[in-house]
């Protein structure tokens, strides 16, 4: 890492956030040259009148010939933001996954490093005020602004007035007035304001003596009272200095006016402090974790195929306890000076696993997820490069952090698709990511789940990495026992209800009059998919979308799931006009309200994407969940990930059949892994857990593999498959969309580009063109090629370099506007 430059180098390059192949050269100022350095944001020009953030990767003397450079604007860091090892990790990144250096910086760079321009307005000092007839208001504005610049939410305040568009259109017209971007940081740190008692009070004498010059003025000696029951000067004179947040004070219902007549006549003194928005517990830390005899060999497993292999796969049942092992291994790494950095597939998973690694690691721990404000992002990213944090746990996106000592990399749930990111690019998969990061640290990385991923079990069986097998649960708590209940059958009978087969809402009241708790899983939010006229049979699409809109009781309208779009819901059929529409299938919502009409009695909550939108949402469910204030909880996949609750007795899987027929060849190894982890979160520690899955296909191949929780035959199944019809691990795939307005020409470029990869690298290895499954997409036409590459293939970069300029050519020389290609690297 390059520090401050000492010779006189004129220019450095820059990255920008911005979707463009190659970095950009600017002059650096005289006045900078001995401030800047590698790693720092800087302001640059970009365009005609934009400003843009952008970050120093280079400082050189060499003048580009091919263009005039425009100069630095300003420098907003002392020290770097960003290390050595972070440019090394994007670099590769860009070029894997054939994306622009620009993706990938707006992507690591958390949006408070980013600059935000607010448009401010000043007085233009050729204005004469004598040669208009002003308005009152528009003279109240003038005044100001011959003392300050104001933005438009100060004329709003100003003039008390929503019109403020209107008059500050009618000043320029009058060349009253100027405008400019103001550009400043998104990052601001959290202040909050503390008083103490002056100094001259803190002995007895003095406090006696005030308390009496108080006496009938109760308010005010109230809170010097007040004041000292929480921070008590006489005997700890030191404890004045920190004083107490105003707002504290503030909330034993004193009289907020006697304080501020106390801070007027200076007996308290006000000042303000930067907090971290960041809590946790540092005080009465956990040392040494307590394992089982069987966590305990897997541990030392680990540990030792670490002395031959970077990557080991620990593959460990439900209810394993393979958090206890690695909250053991990241203290060994932090106790040997090293970071540690611990993913997880999904947000939900990181409240509950928070407060269990809190108890061990305090205010050592940071925690880095989308939930978080710019602002708390910020604040982590500041803590790890200071030393503040020794270890991480966070989504995808915390392998951008600065790291600079990294030792240990755990993924959990490694198998999980939302470890990869779909849109915008870089479309990254954070699992095989932080393999990378690992290797760039020199770190060890574990990977743990209890239904691996054919890639990742493959890899192992080829001694490629280590692997620890944990196959039974802690305390040696059985798994639960799996049922199935034929939903043919049932219906036949007619004991279904409202979606619920008779085994199931037997099996769910029984547990609840046991005082224990349900999860119900629906992989489908929403009260119904689709909403149908019973005379004509006309479905309500989306606008924009090849895609039905989903009814939403709560909000009474129709969403596309896809785009956002929604409408509300019509009171009779858009094509002919009846108002016999009914609702088809069912989702989390639906499922809800009908199962509380079923049960009235029971304490039912839904977890999905349209009840966890707030930030602390997932946290309160959890914890109303964990705390038995829920008898039956209904979700998503969000449920079933990692979660750990003493007290369910019972899984419900609602619907396994329309996971089984998904159009994509990893729709079976997906099944069994939603339904083997939900199934997990039955009795994890009673042992009396049951699991009813609700199908029409019991006699379906992979339900046996389910029941008997038998991984090891499903995974030689699932990949002579995949040898057979050459799916990854045997191959490596690359998907190609091409998108545009119109449909015919979506198809035209389709059948040209497949044409010209052909040719370049053989016919066998391009597939398509063809429509997917959800045609078009927020009004862009959607046709796909899938590109297979032999996994041992040599020349793989070259290849795909290769790929990436045909379809660059392609894109730039004949779609113009209306079109554009999207290259997904090892989709999932």
């Amino acid at each position: 890492m390059s520090s401050k430059v000492n010779r006189e180098e004129e220019y450095c390059d820059v990255v920008l956030p911005l979707p463009l192949p190659q970095l950009f050269t600017y002059k650096i100022p005289s006045t900078y040259i001995r401030n800047i350095s590698v790693g720092v944001r800087v302001i640059v020009p970009f365009g005609q009148r934009k400003f843009v953030t952008g970050v120093v990767k280079k400082i050189h003397p060499n003048k580009p010939a091919a263009y005039q450079t425009k100069e630095i604007l300003d420098i907003l860091d002392i020290e770097p933001t960003m290390n050595s090892s972070q440019f090394k990790f994007m670099d590769w990144m860009a070029e894997y996954y054939l994306c622009t250096p620009g993706e990938v910086l707006q992507a690591a760079l958390p949006s408070g490093f980013k600059l935000s321009s607010e448009s401010m307005i000043q007085l233009n000092p050729a204005f004469k005020e004598s040669d208009f007839d002003l308005t009152e208001k528009e003279k109240r504005v003038i005044h100001e602004l011959r003392s300050k610049t104001l933005s438009y939410k100060d004329i709003s305040k100003l003039i008390d007035s929503s019109g403020v568009q209107s008059i500050i259109k009618a000043l320029i017209q009058k060349q009253a007035i100027l405008l400019f971007e103001e550009v400043k940081e998104k990052y601001s740190p959290k202040i909050v304001t503390r008083i103490r008692l002056n100094e001259t009070f803190i002995s007895n004498e003095s406090l006696s003596a005030l308390l009496d010059q108080l006496e009938k003025k109760p308010k005010q000696q109230e809170i010097i009272l007040r004041y000292l029951q929480q921070v008590p000067v006489i005997q700890d004179p030191q404890s004045n200095q920190l004083g107490i947040e105003k707002s504290a004070l503030l909330n034993t219902n004193i009289s907020a006016s006697s304080l501020q007549t106390l801070l007027k006549s200076e007996i308290f003194i006000s000042f303000e402090e930067i907090v971290s928005r960041l809590t946790f517990r540092p005080d009465e830390k956990k040392h040494n974790v307590s394992l089982s005899a069987d966590q305990e060999a897997a541990k030392e497993s680990i540990l030792q195929q670490f002395h031959s292999k970077d990557i080991v796969l620990l593959h460990g049942v439900t209810g394993s306890g393979k958090t206890e092992i690695y909250i053991d291994l990241i203290k060994r790494s932090i106790d040997n000076g090293s970071q540690a950095l611990l993913l997880l597939p999904e947000i939900a998973l990181t409240t509950q696993i928070v407060n269990r690694l809190e108890e061990y690691f305090g205010d050592r721990m940071g925690v880095y997820h989308s939930k978080f404000s710019d602002n708390e992002r910020v604040e982590v990213w500041k803590g790890l490069q200071e030393g503040r944090y020794d270890f991480i746990v966070g989504v995808r996106s915390a392998i951008f952090l600065p790291f600079t000592h990294l030792g240990l990399v755990i993924v959990d749930e490694e198998h999980e698709a939302s470890y990869k990111q779909q849109d915008p690019a870089p479309r990254y998969n954070g699992r095989d990511s932080a393999l990378v990061l690992a290797r760039i640290h020199s770190a060890k990385t574990l990977l743990g789940s209890a239904t691996p991923s054919v890639e990742s079990r493959d890899a192992a069986l080829k001694n490629k990495w280590g692997y620890v097998p944990l196959l039974k649960r802690y305390a040696d708590v059985a798994l639960p026992e799996i049922i199935f209940a034929d939903m043919k059958t049932e219906r036949k009978n007619k004991t279904v209800q409202q979606g619920f087969s008779l085994k199931l809402l037997t099996a769910i009241r029984e547990t609840i009059a046991n005082k224990k708790q349900v999860i119900i899983f629906q992989n489908r939010r929403g009260y119904a998919p689709m909403l149908e006229c019973e005379d004509c049979g006309n479905i309500p699409m989306c606008n924009s979308c090849s895609v039905s809109l989903t009814y939403h009781q709560f909000s009474h309208e129709l969403r596309c799931h896809y785009c956002g779009f929604a409408r509300k819901v019509p009171n009779k059929c858009d094509s002919c006009s009846s108002n016999r529409l009914k609702t088809v299938g069912a989702g989390t919502e639906r499922i809800e309200d009908e199962l509380q009409l079923i049960l009235p009695e029971a304490r039912i909550s839904r977890m999905d994407l349209d009840t966890t939108r707030r930030k602390n949402s997932f946290a309160e469910l959890i914890t109303a969940f964990s705390q038995g204030e829920i008898d039956i909880l209904i979700g998503t996949q969000m449920v079933t990930k990692g979660l750990d609750f003493a007290n369910v007795e019972l899984v419900g899987v609602y619907d396994a059949d329309r996971m089984l027929y998904f159009p994509d060849f990893r729709a079976i190894e997906r099944t069994y892994q939603m339904i083997v982890q939900v199934s997990g979160r039955a009795g994890r520690k009673s042992g009396m857990g049951k699991v009813i899955i609700q199908t029409a296909q019991p006699d379906h191949p992979v339900f046996p593999f389910i029941q008997k929780n038998d991984y090891d035959n499903f995974f030689t199944r699932e990949v002579y498959e995949r040898e057979m019809y050459l799916y990854p691990p045997f191959t490596r795939m690359i998907h190609v969309s091409v998108l545009h307005l119109d449909k015919k020409e979506a198809l035209k470029y389709g059948e040209q580009l497949a044409a010209k990869l052909r040719a370049k690298i053989g016919s066998k290895r391009v597939l398509g063109p063809q429509a997917p499954s959800i045609e078009r997409l927020r009004n862009y036409y959607h046709i796909e090629l899938f590109i297979k590459l032999e996994r041992d293939i040599k020349g793989l970069q070259s290849i795909k370099n290769e790929i990436a300029t045909i379809i660059g050519s392609e894109q730039n020389m004949h779609m113009g506007s209306k079109g554009r290609i999207i290259i997904n690297i090892d989709p999932i």
